[in-house]
């Protein structure tokens, strides 16, 4: 297997949103950039997101929509590159695109476009993207001398890859890690990011996998099971945080946006409480409904605010034994248990779906060994990390992809 090697200015591994942000940016200041993508496509996540049209941005991007050991760190890379940088340069591009709820953004056609938009501008700032490239070795290479007009010069690293059976070195002054994370590793997910923080002894909090469905192993199985594809408004709470949207139910569990945000704050053994009717005090609305409707069944009731087929698994659950008794025959204390069920449903997962469906990975790259102003390793200079390898998350909603443009912009203006 024959061996080349070449020089550039800075080299990025990975080529996913933050990456080629990043490239681009670092082009156009006159760097000479290689990106190494280790799969066979560039941008798999950007182009399946969003059911394929790509929530690129929220109209309503602050710190606080992100979890971070440190939730100061975001604050610089978020003002330096805002979602209305990003927003004027998908138009400049002609991308048209659509609002929807809670502020989020999304292409009103394809994800394609966003992505070739990425890719436009990486062709026009002369970068060079390389697929199939599979990472063996990062080597820190020693400074020559130590004078600064020639240690600017210098390249701090080199990288030796495989790609298509030959054998490939390249040397760099600046290296981006911008690998992403651990989630669906069938479209790139790995854990590179983290085996190079490791090798720098650069600390790694824990990781496991955010914006992701429950699983159940009790009875709860079976409901969700027998309610699979149905899905509700309702808020959804564990360990003081809440959000009020869809709940969907799954053949495995529970998903949907609202689960998919709570996922972020649930650990293993937490219950979660759903609350099935937000706006009502459900125990006020029934005792009330006890005098005014005494004759209805109490699920004919709950039909005019819940799907049928959920009404029925409810009866079920909190009242199988009155099923056909109208509601003048419940006690109020049966009422009232009844109704505090309906707004504080406490339910424990025993699971969640894991890397294979979850969209993020929660924890990273340890933020307090990066700097905020420049994404470079304060004690490793050269080496920057961007993306979602850094202790990073967003919510729902847009907010990774913009914690991507933002950190790639950041890093690329120091590289």
């Amino acid at each position: 297997m024959r061996q080349t090697s070449t020089n550039y200015d800075v080299i990025i591994l990975g080529a996913g949103a933050a990456g080629l942000f990043c490239a681009f940016t670092a082009a156009q200041r006159g760097r000479r950039v290689l990106v190494l993508e280790k799969a066979n496509k560039i941008g798999k996540k950007i182009l399946m997101s969003g059911g394929g049209r790509c929530n690129f941005t929220n109209q309503f991007v602050t710190a606080e929509n992100f979890i971070s050991n440190n939730p100061h760190f975001c604050k610089s890379a978020l003002t330096r590159y805002t979602q209305w940088d990003f927003i004027a340069l998908v138009e400049q591009h002609g991308i048209e695109y659509e609002e929807r709820s809670h502020g989020q953004l999304f292409c009103k056609g394809s994800a394609k476009e966003l992505l070739n938009m990425l890719l436009k501008e990486c062709h026009s700032a002369g970068v060079e993207i390389k697929t199939h490239c599979e990472v063996q070795v990062i080597k820190a290479l020693a400074r020559e001398n130590n004078s600064e007009k020639d240690e600017a010069q210098n390249n701090q690293y080199q990288i030796n890859l495989l790609r298509e059976k030959t054998r490939l070195s390249f040397k760099c002054q600046s290296l981006v890690i911008a690998t992403g994370a651990l989630s669906i590793p069938t479209l790139g997910g790995s854990g590179l990011g983290y085996d190079i923080a490791q090798q720098f002894a650069l600390p790694v909090t824990e990781r496991r996998a955010g914006l992701v469905p429950f699983m159940f192993s009790d009875h709860m199985k079976s409901i969700c099971e027998r309610l699979t594809g149905l899905a509700v408004s309702a808020e959804v709470s564990c360990n003081g945080q809440s959000f009020a949207e869809n709940i969907l139910f799954t053949h495995r569990g529970l998903s949907g946006p609202a689960i998919l945000q709570i996922s972020n704050y649930w650990h293993p053994g937490n219950p979660i409480i759903i609350n099935l009717l937000p706006n009502i005090s459900a125990s006020e609305w029934l005792k009330n409904a006890k005098q005014h409707n005494g004759k209805s069944l109490l699920k004919t009731l709950l039909n005019q605010y819940l799907p049928k087929s959920l009404g029925n698994e409810l009866q079920m659950l909190w009242w199988p034994e009155s099923s056909n008794k109208p509601l003048a025959e419940f006690s109020d204390k049966q009422l009232l248990l009844i109704g505090e069920q309906i707004n504080h449903w406490e339910l424990k997962p025993s699971a969640t779906e894991g890397y294979r469906t979850a969209e993020v990975t929660l924890g990273g790259i340890d933020t307090d060994c990066i700097s905020s102003k420049t994404m470079e390793v304060k004690q490793q200079p050269g080496l920057y990390f961007i993306g979602e390898v850094l202790d990073v998350t967003g919510h729902l909603g847009g907010f990774n992809f913009q914690w991507a443009w933002s950190s790639g912009y950041t890093a690329g203006l120091f590289v």
